[in-house]
């Protein structure tokens, strides 16, 4: 028969077994409760109307979308060597070749066309959910279909229609799209391309009654780095025109089987930013350090140096206003005389 203190001691070692064992599992549910408290939060989707029509503001990028850039003038675009070649060859004749007169642009051209542009869902399957986001295309532009189905795409192999590719998915409530299977076309309407082996990443901001659309476009060939362009949209108080003309071939200069272009060292073009702006050869040729606010210095020494000789009024990309719409490239207007009286002399005629 065990004594009076064994039994004691064996009734504590018990006790203190149990104290234990509450004690861990109030600690394992103490941390369970904080990381509960603590675990990340999953952004879930929260879909937005895109639909509608949206007009950008003549002073979103007037001197871009209106007059367009001066034929040497590729500052804050990363070309790579290829790229600059490419854009130093170029010749504003070669739209005139008859093989180039319907040549539509790519889905880039949404950041630099003068057009308003519409958007809308396009509803199917068997509980009628948006499968897509259509934007429409324009005169000289191949349109964009977001797939929002989760489709896959097709082989890179593949030859696709200059609409190109596209899915899309939201984060929050902004469209982020990826676009692939891209035709060759014009990231600057002056020679500066991106190749048929870019991609790009769009995203679609709606903030009320405005749109920002942000582009991104990465191209292996011409570029050194990503593309970034940004536009603001609002929505347009009447839709947008969908109807345009079909494209015609005519002659316009340039007879079939010649091709204007310019051989390398041969573009006379090349010193226009030096000579209307003391802008150096280069930095206007482009390149991705030409991206970045440190460029900056390195030109303001020789900016400096030649700002005593720079004209005193504008000559070239001056901003005035026609049909009460702001457009670059103007020359300012000419203001009369003073009368002595101090008064402007009235004008002639009735």
């Amino acid at each position: 028969m065990a004594s009076k203190q064994t039994r004691l001691r064996a009734m504590s070692s018990a006790m203190r077994g149990m104290t234990v064992r509450a004690m861990t599992c109030a600690i394992a549910l103490m941390f369970t409760s904080v990381a509960l408290l603590v675990r990340p939060q999953v952004v879930v989707a929260q879909e937005s109307d895109l639909s509608g029509s949206w007009v950008s503001p003549a002073t979103n990028n007037v001197l871009e979308v209106y007059e367009g850039p001066f034929t040497d003038d590729w500052t804050g675009m990363p070309l790579s060597a290829a790229g600059r070649a490419l854009a130093q060859s170029w010749s504003a004749g070669m739209l005139a070749e008859p093989e180039r007169t319907c040549q539509l642009y790519g889905q880039w051209k949404y950041m630099t066309f003068p057009f308003e542009v519409r958007i809308w869902p396009l509803v199917g399957g068997s509980n009628d959910r948006i499968v897509a986001w259509e934007l429409q295309k324009a005169e000289d532009e191949g349109g964009m279909t977001i797939w929002m189905d989760g489709r896959s795409p097709p082989s890179k192999y593949l030859d696709y229609p200059r609409s190109a590719f596209t899915t899309g998915h939201w984060k929050g409530g902004t469209l982020v799209a990826e676009t692939t299977h891209m035709k060759m076309a014009p990231a600057r309407n002056n020679g500066g391309y991106y190749s048929d082996r870019a991609t790009l990443t769009s995203t679609f901001i709606p903030h009320g009654d405005s749109l920002v659309m942000v582009f991104i476009l990465n191209d292996p060939i011409y570029f050194t780095q990503p593309y970034v362009y940004s536009r603001v949209w609002t929505r347009a108080a009447r839709p947008a025109n969908t109807q345009w003309p079909p494209c015609i071939v005519n002659y316009e200069g340039v007879a079939e089987g010649d091709v204007p272009f310019y051989l390398p060292g041969k573009n006379p073009l090349l010193d226009q930013m030096m000579q209307l702006f003391h802008v150096p050869e280069y930095a206007s040729e482009g390149g991705a350090d030409t991206m970045y606010p440190a460029f900056r210095d390195k030109l303001k020494a020789q900016y400096l140096k030649l700002y005593p000789t720079f004209p005193k009024k504008c000559t070239q990309y001056c901003t005035n206003f026609r049909a009460q719409q702001p457009v670059g490239n103007l020359p300012q207007p000419v203001q009369p005389a003073a009368a002595k009286s101090g008064r402007r002399n009235s004008p002639s005629g009735p």
